[in-house]
């Protein structure tokens, strides 16, 4: 496969450039199997939708984006097996062709398979966990160039999916799938920002996905999208006090672009309604760097306080860099490296302008507001350190990880300094 352009290796936002010394995009699972049996050191790269180093390496940057066979649905096991480069949009229109669905999806359906659930990535719902839970077998390319397969009933399973690509090259994943459904989606703009935080559980667990958009004060819109499963979750949103949602043709004022969006006001089918962003127009707002953390459900509210009051102190600095916020719920799992694990979750996400410098001071301020409520963050977006301890089974991952790849052919600099391998 042709080379790229040195302005063509850079992700998907444009802040981070690759360093790799060879970048190679594969054309068959056999080329890839090659690549990685004869390099010292090898890193995965999808839709370049991570905004730091994890993905980048001094050896060689594979490139599995190629990989794109048609889906293969195996309709006795209930699931249906993706090329990990895939983006979710061609995995839901497939299904949806068929009369099937996944359970969630996240709000942009550009990103791929692979990359989504080796990052623990995830949309919205107190009752859905992160994407990498639907996952039930997985196929990856060991440190040998050999081919393995492990599946939901093998004791390393939980610790190989979200993985942050350090145990190999996953090439196909099989994903549990369920009946089609529709999703209606309405917007709501009538609370402020700081009676939204307040009763943010409530919110949250009103419906099927739930976002909450601000900007971390009460002069700036707050604007709540609700996305109910038509026929299933449909109760009276209690906290509405009986003010009805905006007209359907009304502009989001927080996130750019209606052309861009996904249909509100009436029911469509969930691969249209649950992202946010429509899968043929540019994703979010383009010129953009991301941060985002996970708290415990139950510190949501504090956390929350602690990152308006980080705000108020700072007299519009946030809110100058800041694009938007977007909080969400997210089900907890047993993946040991997921940003829900363990605990039922409510994550924090910022849109910021592309000023990188800028967005890094400002994600440790937030990172220090955030030091009492052990707030993971997202492992493909910008943040400062990792502590070791918000992560119970690290030490788990860190004797698969020496069992499966002692050279470290799979890790770089970055994943050595997020789990603290030395």
């Amino acid at each position: 496969m042709s080379a790229p352009t040195p302005d063509e290796l850079v992700n998907w936002a444009g802040n981070h450039p690759y360093s790799a010394g060879r970048y190679l995009r594969a054309g068959s699972v056999e080329e890839a199997q090659q690549a990685v049996a004869d390099a010292d050191h090898v890193r995965l790269v999808g839709t370049r939708h991570s905004f730091n180093d994890l993905c980048d390496t001094p050896g060689t940057l594979l490139d599995l984006t190629a990989l794109t066979a048609e889906p293969e649905l195996d309709e006795a096991e209930g699931t249906v097996r993706v090329a990990s480069g895939t983006p979710y949009r061609v995995v839901a229109s497939f299904l949806q062709e068929r009369g099937l669905a996944l359970a969630n999806l996240g709000s942009l359906p550009h990103i791929s398979v692979g990359g989504a659930c080796a990052t623990g990535t995830h949309g919205s719902g107190a009752g859905n966990r992160v994407l990498a839970a639907g996952v039930r077998r997985l196929e990856l390319i060991d440190p040998s160039g050999e081919l393995r397969t492990i599946a939901d009933n093998h004791v390393d399973f939980d610790g190989s999916v979200v993985a942050l690509g350090a145990l190999g090259a996953v090439t196909r994943l099989d994903l549990e799938v369920e009946p089609t459904y529709l999703v209606r989606q309405d917007l709501y703009d009538h609370l402020r920002w700081s009676e939204s935080i307040e009763q943010v559980t409530e919110l949250l667990g009103s419906a099927y996905s739930v976002s909450v958009f601000g900007r971390w004060n009460d002069t700036d819109p707050t604007e709540v999208l609700v996305k109910h499963r038509v026929e299933t979750d449909e109760a009276p949103l209690d906290w509405t006090g009986g003010v009805p949602p905006m007209a359907a043709d009304a502009a989001f004022r927080l996130l750019p672009g209606e052309d861009h969006l996904t249909l509100r006001g009436e029911p469509g089918p969930w691969a249209e309604r649950l992202p946010h962003f429509r899968g043929d127009r540019q994703p979010s707002f383009g010129d953009e760097i991301q941060t985002e953390w996970f708290v415990d459900a139950d510190d949501a509210v504090p956390a929350l306080r602690a990152v308006t009051d980080l705000a108020a102190s700072l007299g519009g600095e946030l809110e100058a860099l800041l694009a938007v916020t977007e909080i969400r719920a997210v089900r907890g799992d047993d993946l040991w490296l997921s940003p829900a694990q363990g605990r039922e979750t409510v994550a924090l996400h910022f849109t910021w302008k592309r000023d990188p410098m800028a967005v890094l001071s400002m994600a440790l301020r937030i990172e220090d507001a955030l030091a009492s409520y052990a707030a993971r963050p997202h492992w493909g977006k910008v943040h400062g350190a990792v502590d070791p301890e918000l992560y119970p089974r690290l030490p788990d991952f860190r004797d698969l990880l020496a069992r499966t790849d002692p050279a470290g052919k799979f890790t770089n600099d970055h994943v050595r300094q997020a789990l603290g391998l030395g």
